[in-house]
């Protein structure tokens, strides 16, 4: 029998639908203080839809968008629990028909601030291999100088040849 959006729903039911393992979702809640399950006696933990939706949300983040924990404390921090939940598969379960379109314009306006921060993350690379190739350069010329000073006889293709194999 499936439960309805509404219902809580314990640590080994969010688990499964989440494709996530019940000691991850732990160590998620000491990372991430915005997730709240309530727990009843003995420890037993019930999340509620707001926590579900948040929770498939830091998955996304983390596992499909390649952030790091510290990244999404810091999406969690500067834009909120809101945010991070547009991302998730179950965003749209929690919230009011009115909130359904909200969520999903601000999970595209998301997405295309991704796209444009992988696309400057790209040009950043690139300026660093230019810039680390430049170093190599130089690090070269200045063998080639001690090679020669210090009489050794190897020419500055030789060395390179020894270091490539």
């Amino acid at each position: 029998m499936r439960k309805s959006a509404d219902a809580f729903r314990t640590i080994s039911e969010v688990a499964e639908e989440l494709d996530v393992p019940k000691h991850v979702l732990r160590f998620w809640e000491l990372k991430f203080p915005q997730i709240k399950p309530m727990k009843r006696g003995g420890g037993r933990r019930y999340y509620r839809p707001e926590d579900m939706a948040l929770l498939s949300g830091i998955r996304e983040l983390l596992h499909a968008e390649g952030y790091t924990i510290k990244g999404v404390q810091k999406i969690l921090k500067e834009q909120g629990a809101d945010y991070a939940k547009s991302f998730g598969q179950f965003s749209d379960d929690v919230a009011a028909p009115a909130t359904k379109e909200k969520s999903a314009k601000a999970r595209k306006t998301a997405r295309s601030g991704l796209k444009q921060r992988g696309n400057s993350k790209a040009v950043a690379q690139q300026v660093d291999r230019q810039l680390l190739q430049k170093m190599l350069d130089e690090l070269e010329q200045c063998r080639a100088i001690l090679v020669t000073v210090k009489g050794t006889g190897q020419s500055d293709h030789t060395m390179r040849t020894a270091r490539a194999s």
